[in-house]
């Protein structure tokens, strides 16, 4: 049978069961989203804590992305529409003269 070639100290004896005395944490849901969250910690779903919008989520920054991008293309297209309803005056212009 093996046997340890040195003794362990009490300290590395100690480590081994310093976690046996530990319980489990408490799950809490969020009144928000009903997400399982730790219990006084920010909802990283929906980003309230205590019905307070407290953190700028993924699906918030993706959104508010789209939103820009949407404006972005509308003057784009307005500036396009615009542009080509000035050529066809200036066309037409031509045309009379």
């Amino acid at each position: 049978m093996p046997v340890p070639k040195r003794k362990n100290s009490k300290s590395r004896r100690d480590k081994r069961h310093a976690n046996k005395g530990m319980d489990v944490k408490t799950v809490a849901v969020c009144q928000t989203c009903q997400a399982p969250v730790s219990s006084h910690q920010v909802c990283k779903q929906c980003g309230y804590y205590k019905g307070q919008k407290v953190l700028r989520t993924k699906t918030d920054r993706m959104h508010e992305r789209t939103q820009t991008r949407q404006a972005d293309v509308a003057k784009r297209e307005a500036i396009q529409t615009k542009g080509t309803a000035e050529s066809e005056k200036s066309d037409k212009k031509a045309d009379k003269k």
